[in-house]
């Protein structure tokens, strides 16, 4: 867990990585699909482990992204 931690993405290269809008990202996870790790200052984090589990899961689900 300390790992993943350590590279962490910001908002704006978690949208681009599920190429997805910022605004899609954070309906994303108002609807739950994604709990990102706060800083401190209360910046979104997300691991790419999170990430990659939330596309698979909305695969198996038939939603698109």
């Amino acid at each position: 867990m300390a790992e993943e931690r350590m590279n962490l993405m910001t908002a704006k290269e978690a949208a681009r990585y599920l190429r997805v809008s910022m605004f899609t990202l954070s309906k994303i996870e108002r609807e739950g699909g994604l709990v990102p790790y706060r800083t401190p200052g209360g910046h979104r984090r997300y691991s790419l482990r999170m990430l990659n589990k939330y596309l698979n899961s909305s695969r198996r689900q038939g939603r698109g992204v």
